[in-house]
């Protein structure tokens, strides 16, 4: 059976009518390089709400049986590009997801402290930085869906026949029309963005074949 990489985004969200996160994963799984040669990549774009992660993820995770799963997400206010290293156990209560949807309430399970992806968020950041883009280590996924969404993954990790390992990366917004990047100017292109995503994917599926 060939390695199998789930790839992740979300579509638009009220404050963001466009995602990119959504062509990143589209590129992404378009990539024909050898070391990929025997890796199955399913791109999947979340629709932005509480009900699509709930209902899609468990969904692709019986249908596709990923062994890793690698997740990108937009944060508005970013700067540079963001490897989150674990879930909080939050979800806001003030913003409304994509189906004009509000959590009932600020957490997510009653009683649990934050879930930690791993120390392998390491080796994808060093990976990112590779690119020459400015990549960070982060602790906050915030409290919409992207920490939703990370939250639900890093339980299909403690599940049994669950992926091996699970990855969320949050990206800054983009370049606008096509823009090269020029001094002074600090929001990344797409482009430099998809070198920064094969290099984490590559670095994911050399893990995942490690973990196996």
């Amino acid at each position: 059976m060939p390695l199998t990489v789930l790839l992740t985004g979300f579509g638009p969200f009220p404050g963001a009518p466009t995602n990119p996160t959504g062509a990143l994963v589209e590129r992404l799984a378009r990539l024909r390089r050898p070391a990929l040669a025997d890796v199955r990549i399913v791109p999947h774009v979340f629709e932005t709400s509480y009900r699509a992660v709930d209902e899609d993820l468990p969904w692709l995770l019986g249908e596709v049986r990923p062994d890793a799963l690698l997740m990108f997400g937009l944060a508005g206010g970013a700067t540079c590009l963001r490897i989150e290293t674990r879930a909080r156990n939050a979800v806001t209560m003030l913003w409304p997801d994509a189906a004009q949807t509000r959590a009932r309430k600020g957490s997510i399970a009653d009683g649990a402290d934050a879930q930690r992806f791993g120390p392998h968020t390491a080796k994808l950041l060093r990976a990112a930085k590779g690119t020459g883009l400015d990549a960070r280590a982060s602790r906050d996924a915030g409290s919409y869906l992207c920490n939703y969404l990370s939250w639900r993954a890093i339980e299909s990790i403690n599940a049994d026949n669950g992926p091996r390992l699970a990855a969320f990366v949050h990206i800054p917004p983009l370049a606008r029309g096509g823009a090269v990047r020029r001094k002074g100017f600090s929001r990344i292109t797409l482009e430099e963005l998809v070198d920064a995503g094969e290099a984490m994917l590559l670095e994911m599926v050399r893990l995942a074949r490690g973990a196996s």
